[in-house]
């Protein structure tokens, strides 16, 4: 587990070094560690260092990861698309959703959270670049949906996450991500009590950084190449 530790502590110091520059505090931009195929020992390697935030794409090796991994005591985030069906398990064992894009979705969230686990920390998921194979809400259905969420009693919104099309350069690649970042300030305008813009990966984390990224996906650059388990 030597290369979980070295990218370990490397990625940290690159997001750190970028906040920097971005005029922000580090302490302000979290990395979540996408343990997608990834084998529960390097992910108990990485939570040995310290490491805390671990993303899924999918329900099943999700929970039986959460399981196996029951006595680190992670926080654990669902970050694939869900489907209706599979919103009980989610609701029952995760501890952040990034991908809700449908009120039906976000209500069976919250009617399937176990009270005593208390609120389950959502993002909404936008389309920001309105890509027909992609899923998320368009930007013109985020304010509703937001304030939707914001009625439900057992899931909190915690704010917005994007997947943009893939850009070249710093400059393009910034331009996603601060029309993300205008819908969220537009959210608070309006009184919600958002604080999480879930965007960037290892290819465009600075963009992310620079226009406020409180939450960067980060996989293979970290764990190494998946495994096909």
């Amino acid at each position: 587990m030597i290369r979980v530790t070295e990218n370990l502590a490397l990625i940290k110091d690159l997001l750190a070094t970028t906040a920097i520059e971005a005029e922000r505090d580090p302490n302000t931009v979290r990395l979540l560690a996408v343990s997608k195929k990834q084998p529960l020992e390097r992910i108990l390697a990485a939570a040995e260092l310290g490491q805390r935030d671990f993303g899924e794409n999918t329900v099943q090796e999700g929970l039986d990861k959460i399981h196996a991994a029951a006595d680190a005591r992670l926080t654990w985030h669902f970050i694939g698309h869900l489907q209706s069906n599979k919103t009980r398990a989610v609701a029952e064992s995760f501890d952040w959703v990034h991908t809700i894009d449908k009120p039906k979705i976000a209500f069976r969230l919250s009617q399937q959270r176990p009270a005593e686990l208390g609120p389950l920390n959502v993002c909404l998921q936008v389309n920001i670049d309105a890509e027909p194979s992609k899923s998320g809400a368009r930007v013109d259905e985020v304010a509703e949906l937001a304030a939707a969420c914001g009625e439900l009693p057992n899931i909190r919104l915690r704010g917005l996450m994007c997947l943009p099309a893939i850009r070249e350069g710093f400059a393009a690649q910034r331009e996603p991500f601060a029309k993300l970042r205008n819908l969220f300030d537009k959210l608070r305008q309006d009184g919600l009590p958002v604080d999480t813009l879930s965007m960037g990966m290892s290819d465009d984390y600075r963009a992310a950084i620079f226009e406020g990224a409180t939450i960067v996906r980060i996989g293979t650059a970290l764990f190494g190449e998946r495994t096909e388990a």
